[in-house]
């Protein structure tokens, strides 16, 4: 049982993991808050899309230039310059709702910073992670990563929830997220990463594409990335939860935490479920089969008026999702050279606010038009299509057996850019 904790013998892993805790949690706790306070405001679904969006955006322009400095700084500043970041977009959102909001015009223009350090934060983070343990490890720890990460999802939206309700006002919440990832801000300076992770001298200015360009020749990472994207867009239930909180369950504030805390819960188990007796075999027909059950539980969610039934459906949704997400990233962080891996992770990470933050102005916008229950129930529908579609398109990904980790040693790939530094 000790080999399946390795992870955590190292203590740059350890520290990153404390860091990542805090930042997350405390992005969950706002983005808690957010949704209660915007929806109070305007009580229109489609305004819930649009904190979404306001988030996407920045990433969606900014992300070829976030891959390029991911490769070429020293990734732990960038993380600390994040860290110190948030903390700014939390301390402008708690003085936003100390003077009073009448509209929501603000709000969006505080997440729209956020989005800016977003676009930084993620491949940054992602590139970052297989530096600190060693390949043969690194399943262990993407796994221990993905738990500690959804603990602060489950966490995060339930201490933001039960803050909101208990002092009726965001202010809190705010307060106590900026604080948090000061705190975090802390554990990334502990860290003490090898020579080998120094800055690379600056390439030709092609070389910012080089992330599309690899990731498009390399049909099993195109295919892992783009099944997210689409079932994920598809299929974001967790983005009406203030919709059915307040008008199908009728739960208020905390019950909204909880809501969005349930995917999570889901998700921490399956980690360490994954953690203790990794995928050894079909891993791509069981990360095909996680984005199936994605679906249907969605679609159960969609059609429950039980609050029950409707959290166990979403703890469902993320133990489904949380197999798909530790094979995908393993796939493609092992699968891509470190000379690249902040570039990759940036189109990754676009991909990835697509299908959360575009997913959640899809479900915005659909809710608008059709109606709460019929925009979670189609949505949870095309992510099963979605499976269909892609077992057919990509084979390499129901072809994949063994994890990168887990089998024979891949030999290092050479740098592309390599003729031009």
């Amino acid at each position: 049982m000790q080999q399946a904790r390795v992870a955590f013998r190292y203590p740059d892993f350890r520290y990153f993991l404390a860091a990542r805790f805090l930042v997350t949690g405390s992005t969950e706790m706002q983005a808690t808050a957010v949704a209660w306070q915007v929806y109070a405001l305007t009580h229109r679904p489609l305004d819930l899309g649009l904190v979404g969006l306001a988030q996407f955006l920045p990433g969606m322009f900014l992300f070829l230039l976030a891959g390029h400095i991911a490769d070429r700084v020293r990734r732990q500043r960038i993380l600390q310059a994040c860290a110190a970041g948030f903390c700014l977009c939390s301390l402008l959102l708690l003085a936003l709702s100390l003077h009073g909001l009448r509209s929501v015009g603000p709000i969006y223009a505080a997440l729209l910073l956020n989005g800016v350090v977003r676009a930084f934060n993620m491949p940054t983070g992602q590139a970052f992670l297989p530096l600190l343990v060693p390949e043969e490890h690194f399943p262990n720890a993407v796994a221990w990563s993905a738990s500690v990460l959804q603990a602060a999802m489950v966490l995060g939206p339930v201490a933001g929830g039960l803050l909101y309700g208990a002092a009726a006002s965001p202010v809190p919440v705010y307060a106590c997220a900026a604080a948090c990832y000061l705190t975090g801000l802390a554990f990334v300076s502990k860290i003490r990463v090898s020579a080998a992770a120094r800055p690379r001298p600056l390439p030709s200015p092609g070389a910012v594409l080089e992330g599309l360009r690899y990731i498009w020749r390399e049909k099993l990472i195109l295919g892992a990335i783009s099944l997210d994207l689409f079932a994920v867009l598809l299929g974001g239930a967790v983005a009406l939860a203030p919709v059915y909180a307040r008008e199908i369950l009728h739960t208020g504030p905390m019950g909204l935490g909880i809501l969005r805390g349930a995917p999570s819960a889901g998700a921490v188990a399956m980690a360490i479920v994954v953690a203790y007796w990794p995928l050894r075999r079909r891993a791509g027909k069981a990360m095909l089969a996680g984005v199936f059950g994605f679906g249907c539980f969605t679609i159960v969610f969609g059609l429950s008026r039980s609050l029950p039934l409707s959290l166990a459906a979403l703890v469902l949704v993320g133990a489904c999702d949380m197999v798909s997400v530790i094979i995908r990233h393993t796939v493609i962080q092992l699968g891509t050279p470190d000379a690249m891996r902040g570039r990759v992770s940036a189109v990754n990470m676009v991909f990835i606010g697509a299908s959360n933050e575009v997913g959640q102005f899809e479900s915005g916008l659909t809710a608008q038009w059709f109606g709460a229950v019929p925009a979670v129930v189609l949505g949870g529908a095309g992510a099963i299509a979605i499976v269909a579609a892609w077992t057919w398109l990509f084979p390499e990904l129901r072809r994949v057996n063994a994890l990168p980790g887990q089998a024979a040693r891949r030999p290092s790939l050479p740098d592309p850019l390599a003729q031009d530094r």
